[in-house]
């Protein structure tokens, strides 16, 4: 079934390639790769491979996994496909890969051009004379530049199509010679061959280019992983692989991740550790960001996007958030402990007085980040999946927080003051007075109320 939103035009056409490019409704689009190769399966003239457009416009080609097999042994080039298409078959076998292809084929067919050196001497003519004309009027040469309507446009000499579809076509084709002007098919001859229709080099290794779509569910992380294990697995020894464009941008980084947000968590304890003066009540704020961070990957998750450099940035971004506002609940929960109030009701006043700022500002956040979460155009793609973490992670974070950070503040400062005790202010805080009253006269009319409670059981 056709999505709605669908529909497409032509974008280029190569020697032997074509691109087609697809216009559907953004949450959609992974249900369209699905249909195009569900609906392309049985096509056996041509490679079908269907992809979305980059993360970063200009820094890759496609979405997917670009990986770049090597042959390091310098071998056959038969022998390289054949490793290669067995190294696809078994990435195609993973459930993370949707489709894994290159469009590299050793057996593009093609004519040989055989020029007869003689005979163009003889002739008054050369074989650069001879292969300059074919190439203009086969391939196109650049002949002068005219200008119309205030800009400079290209002259391009070329063939017309009927003149340029058989070999036979070549005795149309003329070449100047001392005597005037002769056939071309005088001097050359055709062969038909089968080969590469080019080679390319990799670290100046012959290499192989491949193509990758992870499939509906997995990350190009999990795409990336796959592909690593399979190498291991499938490639023999002497050859190798090698990623390119953003893939190989994530790859790099991906070592590094896990060291940046453990650098994240430490400082905010080190930053925290000095400003309490304790190690252990900082604790009471690093264990509330999991919460967020959680609601980041649900979101992701629920919004069909991928665990990418853009949602890695995101999270790192909801470690400062969601520590700031762990941190408003603590401090003033030690400042009411510190004037002398119980640790339970320090931290149940701590988070009633920070409630509306935590509110405010949460809202504020998530409010400016909604239009993220539905950007279109250019770059969509990271800026849905940007706007989607962040929005999860500070709606389920600060709901979380809210209850939880009162609970771990009672349980941290009780471990803290088993340790070190506490050194109560003796400067007057009107703040905290005001509080000590207004907590004086809930507890006093609680115990009115139970005694009266009693008195009403025993009559």
């Amino acid at each position: 079934e056709r999505p709605s939103g669908f529909f497409h035009k032509l974008a280029g056409i190569w020697q032997g390639d074509g691109l087609m490019r697809f216009f559907v409704n953004p949450t959609e689009a992974n249900s369209v790769l699905g249909m195009i190769y569900k609906q392309t399966a049985n096509i056996k003239d041509a490679q079908i491979l269907a992809f979305g457009p980059p993360m970063i416009p200009g820094f890759s080609a496609n979405n997917g996994v670009a990986v770049t097999l090597e042959d390091k042994t310098g071998g056959n080039l038969n022998k390289f496909f054949n490793i290669a298409q067995d190294y696809l078959k078994a990435l195609n076998k993973r459930p993370e890969i949707q489709k894994a292809m290159t469009s590299y084929n050793p057996d593009y067919p093609q004519y040989m051009v055989d020029v007869d050196v003689a005979k163009c001497i003889q002739a008054g003519t050369t074989p650069a004379a001879v292969l300059s004309t074919m190439q203009g009027y086969y391939g196109g040469l650049y002949a002068s530049n005219f200008n119309a309507y205030g800009k400079l446009f290209r002259v391009m000499i070329e063939g017309n199509v009927e003149s340029r579809m058989t070999k036979e076509g070549l005795s149309n084709i003329y070449v100047r010679t001392s005597d005037g002007m002769s056939p071309v098919n005088e001097f050359v001859k055709l062969h038909r061959v089968y080969g590469p229709s080019n080679i390319n080099r990799f670290n100046l290794f012959t290499s192989i280019n491949l193509t990758i779509t992870p499939n509906n569910g997995y990350s190009t992380g999990q795409a990336i992983k796959a592909v690593q294990e399979v190498a291991k697995q499938k490639l023999p020894t002497g050859y190798g692989y090698e990623f390119s464009g953003l893939t190989r941008s994530e790859a790099e980084s991906s070592n590094s991740t896990a060291l940046i947000f453990v650098l994240c968590i430490v400082f905010v304890y080190l930053i925290l550790s000095a400003q309490y003066e304790s190690y252990i009540l900082p604790l009471a704020v690093v264990l509330s960001i999991p919460f967020g961070l959680a609601g980041a990957f649900i979101f992701t998750n629920l919004f069909g996007h991928s665990n990418d450099i853009y949602m890695q940035i995101s999270l790192i971004m909801l470690i400062g958030l969601l520590s700031k506002n762990a941190i408003l609940i603590v401090q003033f929960a030690l400042e009411r402990r510190k004037t002398g109030m119980a640790i339970k009701y320090s931290a149940i006043l701590g988070a009633g007085a920070r409630l509306r700022p935590i509110l405010m500002t949460s809202l504020a956040m998530i409010i400016g980040l909604i239009p993220l979460m539905f950007a279109s155009g250019v770059g969509r793609n990271g800026n849905q999946t940007l706007g989607a973490a962040a929005v999860g992670g500070m709606l389920i974070g600060s709901a979380i927080q809210i209850f939880i950070v009162p609970a771990l503040f009672c349980i941290f400062q009780w471990l803290q003051e088993k340790f070190t005790p506490l050194k109560f202010e003796d400067e007057e805080n009107p703040e905290a007075a005001a509080e000590l009253a207004q907590y004086a006269h809930a507890k006093k009319t609680q115990e009115t109320y139970v005694n009266q409670l009693d008195k009403d059981e025993n009559k």
